[in-house]
């Protein structure tokens, strides 16, 4: 596809590749990727939603989980932001090597992550560090509707030189209103004048970005810490905690109620795992985990975060029963269809998997 091409009334599916049409530095060791498909088709999503990439580094894909960044109203290109962290692999490799022309392949989109399903008149938005990627698209979602929106925009960085999409989000706030950016560092940069907020966030900020808070509905994105020290603001001050919304690729499991019913894996026990499209079988306990049983059989399901909140694993069970205790990475219609997240199951016995 070229720039000059007419898209086609089609949309994209995980099934056809991406193709890396640009890529632009947004921070140190920050760098957004431009992608098209290659057929021409559309992109559809709701803003705030996540793609699992498939990422080739020598020794075998990676697969690591990005929210897009860019917004569904502009259908044509789909973009992630991605921050390389200290020992980072997969993500180094994309800023290393990542470039037009290129290919790589996708699982996506998904993710409940958005205001979409929280709709609202006044918004709150809190990211820190490159969290803010599923605000940026939600910014611009509302942006492109062509009504001022009424959005207080927090983001908390180390440093001013260290915001990601600055440029971008004073831009739009100087085109409409009801865009209400609040920048938040923990230290200037030298010799560069610095008048927004100096510190961490916390209740008296709050109370001086939006005094009406109580009438917002929040959207918080950003490390676990960053996000637990805003929950804390909010539940001191008697926010109402059901208009509160999180993305995290980072938390913890939670604990299973077992009922009379539920089967509860023995460690003692012995379990087959029969992958049926690959014509593989698998032994192992039932505490392991049907991504672990896989691996350690030489096969490779596509996995993200390994904990049941991306959805990346998602495999349909044919026979056999399982204990599954996942983080929201699956819906209750997936579950009744037959699917259940690799990373998060438990075979209980003999169980078919179709992979």
């Amino acid at each position: 596809m070229t720039i000059l091409d007419k898209p086609k009334l089609a949309f994209w599916s995980d099934t056809e590749e991406l193709e890396c049409v640009s890529f632009l530095p947004e921070a140190p060791n920050v760098m957004t990727f431009c992608f098209q498909s290659v057929s021409g088709a559309l992109f559809s999503y709701e803003p705030g939603q996540f793609l699992t990439l498939e990422i080739p580094v020598p020794g075998g894909p990676l697969y690591r989980t990005y929210t897009i960044s860019s917004s569904p109203s502009r259908p044509t290109s789909l973009t992630v932001t991605v921050k390389a962290q200290r020992n980072s692999v997969g993500t180094q490799w994309m800023l290393d090597h990542l470039r037009p022309g290129m290919r790589i392949r996708a699982k996506g989109p998904a993710g409940s992550f958005s205001l979409v399903s929280h709709s609202s008149d006044k918004y709150l938005f809190i990211s820190a560090g490159s969290g803010i990627t599923p605000m940026m698209s939600m910014t611009t979602y509302l942006y492109d509707a062509g009504r001022d929106p009424d959005i207080v925009f927090v983001n908390c960085a180390r440093r001013p030189s260290e915001i990601i999409f600055r440029d971008a989000l004073e831009h739009m706030a100087s085109r409409i209103n009801g865009i209400d950016l609040k920048w938040v560092v923990e230290e200037t940069d030298p010799y560069s004048p610095w008048t927004g907020y100096l510190g961490t966030f916390n209740q008296l900020m709050l109370g001086l970005m939006a005094q009406d808070y109580l009438e917002r509905e929040v959207f918080c994105c950003g490390p676990e810490p960053f996000m637990q020290a805003v929950r804390d603001v909010l539940i001191g001050l008697g926010f109402d905690m059901d208009r509160y919304h999180q993305e995290s690729f980072h938390a913890p499991a939670i604990e299973a109620e077992v009922t009379p019913d539920d089967v509860v894996p023995d460690e003692k026990a012995d379990a087959m795992i029969e992958f049926v499209s690959s014509g593989v079988t698998a032994n192992c306990t039932e505490t392991d985990t049907v991504l672990a049983a896989a691996r350690s059989a030489g096969l490779v399901i596509p996995s993200g975060c390994s904990m049941g909140i991306c959805g990346t694993c998602k495999v349909r069970k044919t026979e056999g029963q399982v204990h599954m205790v996942h983080n929201g990475g699956i819906t209750e219609d997936d579950i009744e269809e037959g699917f259940i997240l690799a990373c998060c199951s438990n075979p209980i016995g003999q169980v078919k998997i179709d992979a």
